[in-house]
């Protein structure tokens, strides 16, 4: 569970509250990129296996991985579920980000389109019209979720 509840009114925060525990995104790019055992992953990343365990059931209550049997009735496999999965584009996202302004020596993985087999990045679009979001071109704006009060105001935290 989360050392501490946001209590907002705010989808970020409830994300966080999912996924923003120290470890839990690697641990999502770790199964993204075919760890799925428990002591793959701890492994891999190092991670106490406390941790490691608690990160995990806190996925797993929430959706986002299920335990898959092996042929060892005691071990599982992590995998996504349709909702972890949606996670993939926020990994590929922070991916991004970290390779063009923390990886001075280059990416050090690229991500690859299965389609064409180029290397490939994600590009924000506007849902409606397809063109290409620049950072100065979106704003955020009470949505069918916000409280009287935050229409009010005319933001959404």
């Amino acid at each position: 569970m989360p050392y501490r509840s946001f209590d907002q009114n705010c989808s970020i925060a409830r994300s966080l509250e999912v996924v923003g525990e120290r470890w839990t995104i690697l641990i999502l790019r770790d199964i993204s990129i075919g760890f799925h055992r428990f002591e793959e992953i701890q492994r891999n990343l190092g991670i106490a296996t406390n941790v490691l365990a608690d990160r995990l059931a806190t996925l797993v209550e929430h959706g986002v991985v299920r335990k898959v049997p092996t042929d060892r009735p005691d071990r599982f496999e992590y995998r996504f579920t349709r909702k972890g999965a949606t996670l993939s584009p926020v990994i590929a996202a922070l991916m991004h980000w970290g390779d063009t302004w923390e990886s001075p020596n280059g990416a050090p993985r690229v991500i690859v389109h299965t389609a064409c087999g180029h290397e490939t990045h994600p590009v924000s679009t506007c849902a409606h019209c397809g063109e290409v979001l620049e950072p100065n071109e979106i704003k955020t704006a009470p949505g069918p979720g916000a409280t009287a009060e935050e229409i009010a105001l005319g933001v959404r935290p």
